[in-house]
């Protein structure tokens, strides 16, 4: 437990951490690289390159500064984190030297102003934060692991089918190389696939969402490529995944995790709100969520035109085959043969003040997937027609950069 004192030293210093942040971050990923290159294998190095961890992990230290009083505030929050250190294999031998960088680093950037009673407040903070995280870790490792076809760390995975699902969209299917059943998972769940990237000698690891239903043998990820622009590298592991795997390939898998999925035995209405590749595990959930005839599913989807949307021609069907689904497709750059009431269904982004009649039903749960821009247009859009935060559901994969 961290005494009062404690609590009121690392409060007060928050301001001071949230203003030198990122230089802290920075400097703090610098110390634990050149003490233990061997994390770069765990890190996502795209996202040290765009700065964009730094910046995350400096909000979330500043974060729990804040709420240090009142720590089951950030429940959830840490419920997340736990769920992505399970997928990637983070051990508590870890925490400790993560803790000792993160403390070096403080006092590198504040120098004396960083004093003992400082240093320690902060060293008792972090040790309490890295045992909140590793008992859920650890729980959430136990309930996989004595589950059927369940199992902790790394297990090959042999890729039996590889298929394009638009121009960048590609789903691959994984059966487990030892042939022994795979744990079930909750729909929009995603897995942590582990590749060997020549181009940095190094491993790194992704996160996927499921795009299917579970069926104990085999899992389905709906990849997009990352193609990249003049401010960001294409991205190396889907452009790898494209490129060099192919059907007959292994690859390593953890087991499903993740706080964003649907409450499978609900009966109330569900709004899934998706740009992009987005709907990977909007499909998961619609599937399942159909096998209750009594639930009202609205999916809204964004895309820029057909080439590029996934999964078009099973969406459509889906629609024509349940009496209680109803999509309904915004493109924003259609193609010339692109036709309205066929391909899509309203030209321009999605807007869902014009679809309140349709998606504020009672007790509706509304579940939105896409890139953060358009995560952020449509929180907001939904929160303007009186939407309880409680209602609204979000994934973000990497860094967390949703709440500014």
């Amino acid at each position: 437990m961290l005494t009062q004192k404690t609590k009121e030293i690392v409060k007060a210093t928050a301001p001071v951490l949230a203003e030198h942040g990122y230089p802290i971050i920075k400097r703090f990923y610098t110390r634990l690289f050149e003490a233990h290159p061997e994390l770069k294998n765990v890190f996502n190095m795209t996202h040290q390159e765009r700065g964009e961890q730094q910046q995350a992990l400096a909000r979330a230290v500043y974060a729990y500064a804040e709420n240090i009083e009142n720590p089951a505030s950030l429940a959830a929050v840490l419920q997340n984190i736990a769920n992505k250190h399970a997928s990637l294999d983070v051990r508590p031998e870890q925490y400790p030297i993560v803790g000792e960088h993160l403390l070096g680093a403080i006092t590198d950037v504040l120098g004396d102003a960083a004093t003992d009673d400082i240093i320690s407040a902060w060293a008792q903070a972090y040790g309490n934060l890295a045992d909140l995280l590793m008992g859920m870790e650890s729980e959430l490792r136990e309930r996989s692991a004595g589950a059927l076809g369940g199992w902790n760390g790394w297990r090959r995975f042999v890729v039996t089918q590889k298929r394009p699902e638009s121009s960048v969209i590609t789903s691959f299917i994984l059966e487990p190389a030892d042939g022994q059943p795979v744990v079930n998972f909750e729909p929009g769940q995603y897995i942590s696939i582990a590749v060997d990237v020549p181009a940095l000698k190094l491993q790194q690891i992704r996160q996927y969402s499921l795009s299917d239903m579970p069926n104990g043998r085999s899992y389905r990820i709906s990849v997009k490529r990352e193609e990249g622009d003049a401010t960001h590298p294409p991205g190396t592991v889907s452009s790898l995944l494209h490129d060099h795997i192919e059907e007959g390939d292994q690859v390593k898998i953890a087991a499903p995790y993740g706080t964003f999925f649907i409450d499978v035995n609900a009966t109330t209405p569900i709004v899934l709100i998706s740009g992009g590749v987005g709907l990977t595990p909007m499909v998961s959930m619609l599937k399942r969520a159909l096998r209750s005839p009594q639930r009202q599913v609205i999916f809204i989807h964004g895309a820029r035109n057909s080439a590029v949307h996934a999964m078009r021609d099973r969406l459509r069907q889906t629609a024509a085959t349940y009496t209680n689904f109803k999509a309904i497709v915004y493109y924003d750059e259609p193609l010339p043969g692109d036709v309205q009431g066929t391909d899509f269904d309203r030209s321009g982004f999605i807007n869902l003040a014009d679809l309140k009649e349709v998606i504020l039903l009672p007790d509706a749960d509304f579940y939105i997937c896409g890139p953060i821009p358009f995560m952020r247009v449509q929180h907001d859009a939904l929160k303007e027609l009186g939407v309880q935060e409680t209602r609204i559901h979000y994934e973000v994969f990497g860094p967390d950069l949703f709440a500014e």
